[in-house]
């Protein structure tokens, strides 16, 4: 059980890798538009910012601040999920919102991985 909890930690960090190196490969393409270039600072601060969080959980020295480090995660998620719909209401090529909306979706299940750990780090699950 501990060796698979071990395994979907290590691939849940370099899921979030990966997201975090779309989305900023994502956020160069936006800046084509000037109006687009603080957007697309403020996505790459809260994307990059899930995974730095997660990962420094890892350091934390008490079960609370573990906690606060998801939470702080969670609430990047949450706002990366505006960004991405600011976004896709504001392009107006499909190629970009399809991106967006693909990121969006990884958004939103990352943002639910780590509600869902939230509770349970909480002992606030239903099972």
């Amino acid at each position: 059980m501990q060796n698979e909890k071990e395994k979907f930690k290590k691939e849940f960090i370099k899921r979030l890798v990966k997201f975090s190196v779309s989305t900023i490969v994502f956020a160069k393409k936006l800046r084509k538009d000037r109006n687009l270039w603080s957007i697309a600072d403020q996505l790459i601060r809260c994307v990059t910012s899930i995974g730095a969080n997660v990962v420094e959980a890892k350091a934390s020295s008490s079960k609370k601040d573990y906690i606060k480090f998801f939470e702080i995660a969670l609430k990047s998620a949450n706002e990366a999920k505006y960004w991405f719909i600011v976004i896709m209401e504001t392009v107006k090529s499909n190629t970009l919102n399809s991106e967006a909306g693909k990121l969006l979706k990884e958004a939103d299940e990352i943002s639910r991985i780590i509600g869902s750990s939230v509770l349970t780090l909480k002992g606030k699950r239903n099972f």
